[in-house]
């Protein structure tokens, strides 16, 4: 059970990340140390059950190929090819290649054999953890090294923990559960890997809660379900394997029908569509339907608004009295304010087709504050840059990212009516998916918690005379371009806004 445990987990993690389709060089290096660990493991499971000689073999040719496999992925990882050369890898797989070769001999048959092979793949895993302790030590902090050091951490914890059985032999009665540890480590190093918005130890321990849930979940409704057609469950151990095989292999078989079905039949896109995901998959029907409407919309409003525009303006230059002349300025203004309206609606609504060109963001943020500059309510604010030299270049609209920073911006100016200082702040982190942070903060009124909420909701405003939906486009353009944005702030104190863009690199 032991082994069957490692084995279904490292061969559901590999098939998921092969059905991905990602061509990612870390993940398809990680898929591949997964299935020799996977074959290894499941050899030795079926050994132990049918004690075919073959059996064996194949065993010894996954153990074999975990070394170069792992390296491989290490290589990868740590980005470092200074200790994990090409030249050591090399040799790693020219000695698994001839060892698979004496798998075949006579003398496979010997006890030492087994161990041999053990020492050598411990040999390797070892190598793997000097580069990457080596790699971690001259990362600066951020939080690739923070994510980074939580391996560390796991490896050596791993390593005590899958031998505790060997204090068996001071007469303890434990059991073995190296297949259950090295099956968690494993699924640390997917979550590392594949998940890289997961950087706080609470975020990898809530994720694996997650997962314990819903395996003790599983038990139980089996263990229920055999007790009340009055049959016997299995032992404990038993049912929490079965459940959280299951648990884990839901996704990958999901991943694998939907393909199957797609192909077969490609109308049946429903069929995956779980029912809780129902309204989310309405309100993106609704979004398509408001992007085909919204053109028709702004048309048919357009056109009578600017009648009744260009009547009030030949009034107006015929009107003898000031008294005609303010209600005609009013009728005209009113236009002009609801074509405003429907001009921020259509931008709302309709699709965006970005001319992405790679953009270095420090320029875009100068052009934007020379624009805010000279605006007349900014005499009593202070223009703050704080700019990262060296900046790497990111994919973007120029125009649209510039329609993002100077709408925030004006929006801290009107939250800054007595005065204050507007910060413009560009950063990069490094990650296994490299991103730029622009940071906009005010000290200005700020907002409260309650509109805090609302404030990327379409319409939503605290304005007197604003329509709300400023920021609800900002956050559609960030989108568009694959980033994110947020907003933190406290009442009397400021507003910050950190917008994230993925680099060229």
């Amino acid at each position: 059970m032991n082994t069957f445990i490692l084995a279904a987990t490292s061969f559901t993690i590999a098939v998921s990340l092969m059905i991905t389709g990602k061509k990612d060089k870390l993940q398809s290096s990680f898929a591949g140390l997964c299935a020799a660990v996977s074959v290894s493991q499941a050899a030795m499971t079926l050994g132990n059950i049918f004690h075919y000689e073959f059996l064996s073999r194949i065993q010894y040719l996954g153990g074999l190929a975990i070394a170069p496999f792992a390296l491989w992925f290490f290589r990868y990882l740590t980005r470092d090819k200074a200790i994990i050369s090409r030249k050591l890898f090399i040799f790693f797989t020219s000695a698994s290649l001839c060892g698979a070769v004496f798998v075949f001999m006579p003398f496979s048959k010997a006890v030492y054999f087994n161990a041999v092979i053990t020492a050598y793949m411990l040999s390797a895993l070892v190598i793997c953890y000097m580069a990457l302790l080596w790699h971690v030590r001259n990362l600066p902090p951020g939080t690739e090294k923070r994510r980074l050091v939580y391996l560390l951490f796991a490896c050596p914890i791993a390593l005590i923990l899958g031998n505790i059985d060997l204090l068996n032999y001071r007469g303890l009665n434990l059991p073995v559960i190296n297949g259950i540890v090295l099956s968690v480590l494993l699924y640390l190093i997917l979550l590392i890997i594949a998940y890289p918005q997961l950087n706080e130890l609470h975020d990898f321990l809530a994720r694996a809660l997650v997962i314990f849930i819903s395996t003790v979940t599983g038990a139980v409704i089996f263990c229920f379900a055999a007790s009340f057609f009055n049959g016997r469950p299995p032992s404990v151990p038993g049912l929490l394997l079965a459940s959280f095989l299951v648990v884990i292999s839901l996704s990958p078989l999901k991943m694998i029908l939907k393909k199957i079905f797609s192909y077969f039949y490609p109308e049946s896109k429903d069929v995956f569509t779980s029912l809780y995901e129902f309204d989310e998959k309405l309100e993106k029907e609704k979004s398509l339907m408001l992007a085909e409407m919204a053109p028709i919309f702004a048309h048919e409003i357009r056109n009578p608004l600017g009648s009744i525009k260009g009547a009030a303006q030949y009034l107006q230059s015929e009107a003898s009295g000031e008294e005609q002349k303010e209600l005609l300025n009013v009728i005209v203004e009113g236009t002009d304010r609801l074509n405003a309206v429907v001009s921020q609606f259509l931008d709302y609504a309709r699709p965006y087709k970005l001319n992405l060109q790679h953009q270095n963001i420090n320029t875009i943020i100068r052009k934007a504050a020379s624009i805010v500059a000279a605006n007349k309510q900014v005499e009593k604010i202070a223009i703050v840059q704080e700019l990262e030299n060296n900046l790497p270049e990111a994919e973007v609209d120029e125009q649209q990212l510039m329609q993002v920073i100077l709408n925030i911006a004006l929006n801290a100016i009107e939250s800054m009516p007595g005065g204050g200082t507007l910060t413009f702040c560009t950063a990069s982190e490094s990650d296994f998916e490299r991103t730029i942070t622009v940071k906009i903060s005010d000290t200005g009124m700020g907002i409260n918690k309650k509109d805090l909420k609302n404030i990327f909701k379409p319409f939503y405003t605290t304005k007197e005379r604003g329509v709300g939906l400023g920021l609800a486009i900002c956050q559609k353009i960030i989108k568009e371009h694959g980033g994110s944005i947020s907003v933190a702030s406290v009442p009397a104190r400021g507003t910050l806004f950190l917008i994230k863009l993925k680099t060229s690199i």
